[in-house]
């Protein structure tokens, strides 16, 4: 019986160059969705999963992040003495979704070093691997179809979205190999960046998240013990070593993916999650009408 998946890790130490100067003090992972930033979104999908640890991987400019899901006593006392009771019920739930450790990223630059530098808390146990400027909107969720493949498989699991135009192929990885029911692949060979669908193993791009089992540490070790000058350390480097074990790739059903690292595909996402929100969303369409209609 596989073990039930309680631990997540998200790495967050990235400088957010797309976004500068915005992002020179301010986490990328910490840009606003409307009212609560990008990684509050990830770990709100991740606790409804049932994930119950998170381990977010920081560098010198993220406090912030460390911040935002700590308790703020101060705040908390102004809410209530002055009556907002929503507001406080609000801030004290970001606070107690899950038990957060936070660590520092050390060694060599790539997306695999924070899952060295966490193997001490993740231990033996299976975990997820997400990313605090991504995300995937489906129904079921993301993290509930990735833990659904993993309980069936029992390896690592890698999401994918199947590529809806040519430069999908100039910006992700794709995974191929055997199809073992519909909308799953046993993964033989990973390609990054193929260039185009010719060059492709297949059409599904391997974005936004993965489960991970204790099997990725050693084949990251060896990886990254032989890194060339200059190279940098991805997670694909481990799992490329595990197919032999046994990879597989799973289609997201329903979903749609959430670029929001980059800034066309950011304001897309604000404008939908917008016109959504209960608050002001038939509000916000009617102004989004008339602005066109001005043109």
């Amino acid at each position: 019986m596989a073990k039930k998946i309680t631990k997540a890790l998200i790495p967050a130490a990235g400088f957010g160059t797309r976004f500068l100067p915005q992002t020179k003090a301010m986490p990328k992972e910490m840009m606003p969705l409307v009212d609560k930033p990008i990684i509050q979104r990830v770990v709100e999908e991740l606790v409804e999963a049932g994930i119950e640890t998170i381990v977010i991987v920081t560098g010198w400019n993220k406090r912030s992040i460390e911040d935002h899901f700590d308790n703020n006593s101060e705040l908390e006392q102004k809410l209530l003495a002055t009556g907002k009771n929503a507001e406080l019920e609000t801030v004290q739930n970001v606070s107690n979704m899950a038990e957060f450790v936070y660590l520092r990223q050390k060694g060599v630059i790539g997306n695999a070093t924070p899952i060295l530098n966490a193997r001490h808390i993740l231990g033996d146990d299976p975990f997820m691997l997400f990313w605090g400027d991504d995300f995937v909107d489906a129904t079921p969720s993301r993290a509930q179809q990735l833990m659904a493949a993993y309980e069936k498989y029992q390896t690592p699991i890698m999401g994918g979205i199947k590529a809806t135009k040519e430069s999908d192929y100039k910006k992700y990885g794709f995974a191929g190999g055997e199809e073992v029911e519909p909308g799953v692949i046993r993964v033989n060979r990973i390609i990054e960046k193929p260039g185009s669908p010719e060059n492709a193993p297949s059409d599904l791009a391997t974005v936004s998240g993965c489960v991970l089992t204790a099997d990725i540490y050693e084949p990251l070790l060896e990886a990254q013990a032989h890194l060339e000058d200059g190279e940098e350390l991805h997670y694909i480097m481990g799992l490329e070593r595990l197919l032999d074990q046994g990879v597989h790739v799973v289609e997201l059903q329903n979903a749609v993916y959430r670029d929001t690292g980059n800034k066309f595909e950011y304001l897309k996402t604000i404008t939908e999650y917008g016109l959504s929100h209960p608050e002001f969303g038939a509000e916000y369409q009617q102004y989004l009408q008339n602005l066109m209609n001005k043109e």
